[in-house]
């Protein structure tokens, strides 16, 4: 089984493998020529973003502000409308699962990587990675972290600063590090 098998696998792997490291220079390659694309040329940004990112040429409903950082791209599916403010980084060792309507504030962290507890294991350059969803009609704040292996409900929202640790159930508000829902997000007149 190659490392990036294991990887894709949920597996211990070596990051540092030759194939996985040229893969994740090639993505940090895109993700540097995109943030130097002037922000007026928005056609541009798109066509660089559905080099980088499971999209499809034709979504130019996805809006990514700059900056943006990835480790591989290939593993990071976003559907549309999506937009993502300022210093985003998806660390997409894992499946990342971007569903529509989802919004995410500035310098948010979505990481799937797992370091071992373990560190002989740790010292040998081992990690795993978890995947990530994230549901329909998400609001992320600012400074939001999402770790690996969580899944946030449909129609939920984040509060800025939190700590998802542990899934958050669909139509809920969590806050706080860690994350903790707080009430239901049900109240169409409510505003955060």
């Amino acid at each position: 089984m190659t490392e990036e098998e294991k990887m894709l696998n949920g597996d211990l792997y070596l990051p540092m493998d030759k194939d996985l490291t040229e893969k994740r220079k090639k993505a940090k390659d895109l993700c540097d020529y995109y943030n130097m694309i002037p922000s007026n040329d928005r056609e541009k940004m798109h066509q660089v973003l559905s080099l980088l990112l499971n999209i499809k040429k034709d979504d130019y409903d996805i809006t990514i502000e700059k900056n943006f950082y990835c480790d591989y791209g290939f593993n990071t599916s976003i559907n549309k409308p999506f937009y993502a403010n300022h210093n985003l980084v998806i660390l997409d060792a894992a499946k990342v699962d971007i569903d529509s309507n989802v919004y995410i504030g500035p310098n948010c962290g979505i990481y799937t990587s797992i370091y071992p507890l373990d560190r002989e294991l740790r010292n040998k350059g081992l990690e795993s990675a978890k995947p990530i969803t994230i549901k329909k009609d998400v609001w992320i704040g600012g400074n939001v972290v999402i770790l690996p292996g969580v899944t946030i409900g449909e129609n939920s929202v984040i509060g800025a600063g939190s700590v998802v640790t542990k899934d958050i159930p669909d139509n809920s508000v969590a806050v706080g590090n860690p994350a903790r829902v707080i009430r239901s997000n049900n109240n169409k007149k409510d505003v955060i």
